[in-house]
């Protein structure tokens, strides 16, 4: 066992949301990342999309269940001292899988050790199951304590979607009430007006981003950023690309993400000449789908790529099809999304 000593931190984290071409929806979930070393731990378990169990939408009771078990308060809910590290984003069961390890105290130390890929209860091959190279990590007790205590004491510490309310300006209500409805379905806040300059400056403080429809002239946009700018609120503004439903949810993705940029691992996307610019800071999984608008303003939606890329920049081919006329790209790793019109 390790005797070098980790620091043991927490980082908020985002499992980015959506409506995927095939007309599924994508839970948007925020949840507290363990950092260790100064390093988010998720993104080093081979883009494994999943989440901690320090999530925001957990009940204030549910979430303080969690923060004693990692302090060792409660007994282990798995075999041989294990806990769930990062669960399914879209269940709580381990049926989909989780990756647990054993947390144990050694004297006044505590260590993380035997990272596993679990799917029931009862104990993998480590050989087989096994995460080599992850840990095992010893930390401090006292600030591996700290950190955690720290969220038992503060009130909104589990609601780290404090922000994730969306408000949608715009006169075409079908439009607005279909965005509306899928936002809802991948778990977010979404509330329809045609006029937010008279609200309350508390209720404006509760949305991360605002929505504009393109039929909101300017001189309607710069009075609701007045009203926001007055309200001291910190809201992302968007204008909606085009009237394409996922489309418009990847752009509010995109805008709720927080993440500072050196800790992104999509970094850039572009659309021109018939391929797709997509730069990685690190190897992971990305989706491309190409949304467009037909002569007719009907949509159409076309997987166009999916398989892991290497750091750097690269420059994939696009079909034909998928840019005729007024159309769009949405690149997707498990945290990130980003949005593009295509230049012919």
């Amino acid at each position: 066992m390790t005797s070098e000593y980790a620091t043991f931190g927490l980082v908020p984290a985002m499992r980015a949301g959506g409506v995927l071409s095939d007309g599924a929806y994508q839970m948007h979930r925020d949840f507290l990342d363990f950092e260790v070393n100064g390093r988010p731990l998720l993104p080093r378990l081979a883009d494994l999309d999943a989440v901690s169990p320090l999530a925001s939408d957990l009940g204030p009771t549910v979430f303080a269940e969690q923060v004693r078990g990692l302090l060792l308060e409660t007994g282990s809910p798995l075999d041989g001292g294990r806990y769930v590290i990062y669960g399914c984003p879209e269940c709580e069961g381990l049926a989909c899988g989780a990756v647990t390890a054993v947390i144990e105290r050694d004297g006044p130390d505590i260590v993380w050790r035997d990272f596993l890929w679990q799917t029931d209860r009862t104990t993998p091959d480590p050989e087989r199951d096994g995460y080599h190279g992850i840990g095992p990590y010893r930390f401090h007790g006292d600030q591996y304590r700290a950190e955690l205590t720290r969220l038992l004491h503060s009130a909104d510490a589990h609601d780290l979607s404090a922000h994730r309310r969306v408000l949608l300006i715009g006169r075409r209500a079908a439009l607005l009430a279909k965005l509306a409805a899928a936002l809802r379905r991948t778990g977010l806040g979404a509330e329809i007006t045609l006029d937010a300059v008279g609200a309350h400056a508390g209720e404006l403080r509760r949305y991360g981003v605002v929505f504009f429809g393109r039929t909101i002239r300017q001189d309607e946009r710069d009075a609701v950023r007045d009203a926001f700018a007055k309200a001291r609120s910190d809201a992302v503004f968007i204008t909606g690309l085009a009237p394409i439903v996922p489309l418009l949810v990847a752009q509010v993705e995109q805008a709720l993400d927080r993440t500072p940029p050196d800790r992104r691992r999509l970094v850039r996307l572009a659309a021109r000449g018939g391929e797709a610019l997509v730069e990685v800071a690190s190897e992971c999984r990305v989706r491309l789908a190409a949304h467009r608008l037909d002569r007719l303003s009907r949509p159409h939606t076309l997987d166009v790529y999916d398989a892991p890329l290497s750091p750097g920049v690269h420059r994939l081919p696009l079909p034909p099809k998928a840019a005729r006329g007024e159309s769009f790209l949405v690149a997707r790793t498990t945290d990130t999304v980003l949005t593009a019109a295509a230049v012919p």
